[in-house]
């Protein structure tokens, strides 16, 4: 008698990982196995050293009553943002920079059906954590997701500098680190952080894994906050059953400069990867900006 080949459970079982906090249940494999306990959230929320709050709406409205287009809506600030299909138009990985994204938010006077509100609506797919064999729990999809469609958030307590350097501090090699550093370079050469750790408070995108040819793309988004989602789109076709995953340095629209190279290797003993990309540079990013001692920054 044939054995039935195992394979990822659809979401049918009770354990549902995201509490019920999204759209769409997030199940959890293999059957009877859960991740270690954390509170949900599906938003940001302001964790210690912060100075603004991430749910506080500071953004107007754009008057937009039928359809919202660069140049007469005012969110629109460089193009349009999402196809018809709500895929993200700028995906590609040419290009320099990654574009600023503004959606329209809750103040605007256009319908819920705007097509440049998509991050704000949350799950669309089922996904699903998974014990991998050696990067402990990973993130898969069970459904076709197209290049282009709004995957999920990187959502946890936003913090300041000085509580990111604390939290690392304490760290041993062992940790896992969840603390990701967003850098955003303005025109006028001012540089924006944004620091997001969803350790103890989070949602599905801490078990999001890295890889050094990932299937997803981190873009800030912004909605009624200066502080940005830290949305993740899919960067090309993804299939049922392929693990989720981004680049931990944020490289990939964006190339890797003289100080990237510095910051990103001083001689600290580096975690290994295990992404299993032809192209694997064999350890995790690592970011030594953030090991300074207390209180200073080696940014410029």
């Amino acid at each position: 008698m044939a054995t039935p080949k195992e394979g990822p459970e659809r979401p049918t079982e009770r354990l549902d990982v995201a509490r019920g906090l999204e759209n769409v249940p997030v199940s959890a494999w293999p059957p009877g196995a859960e991740p270690e306990p954390f509170q949900y959230t599906p938003d940001h929320v302001a964790g210690p050293g912060t100075d603004i709050d991430p749910t506080q709406i500071t953004f107007p409205g754009c008057i937009c009553l039928k359809t919202c287009l660069p140049g007469t809506c005012s969110c629109l600030r460089h193009a349009e943002n999402y196809d018809d299909n709500s895929c993200l138009i700028d995906t590609g990985s040419q290009g320099k920079c990654a574009n600023p994204v503004f959606e329209c938010n809750i103040l605007c006077q256009c319908s819920d059906q705007c097509k440049n509100r998509v991050v704000q609506q949350g799950l669309q797919f089922q996904l699903q954590v998974f014990k991998t064999d050696k990067k402990g729990w990973g993130l898969r999809t069970l459904e076709f997701i197209p290049k282009g469609r709004f995957v999920c958030e990187y959502a946890g307590e936003v913090l300041g500098y000085s509580e990111v350097q604390r939290r690392i501090q304490l760290q041993t090699i062992q940790d896992p680190n969840y603390i990701i550093a967003v850098r955003e370079h303005v025109y006028s050469g001012q540089v924006i952080e944004t620091f997001v750790d969803p350790a103890s408070i989070g949602n599905i995108g801490r078990f999001l894994n890295h890889s050094c040819e990932p299937n997803l793309l981190m873009i800030p988004v912004r909605i009624d906050s200066m502080v940005p989602k830290l949305a993740l789109f899919a960067a090309k076709d993804i299939l049922p059953e392929e693990e989720l995953s981004y680049d931990y340095s944020g490289r990939f629209l964006n190339l890797m400069d003289s100080k990237d190279k510095e910051r990103l290797d001083q001689g600290k003993t580096r975690k290994p990867c295990y992404c299993g990309a032809r192209s694997c540079a064999a350890f995790l990013p690592y970011d030594s900006s953030l090991y300074c001692p207390l209180g200073k920054s080696n940014i410029s």
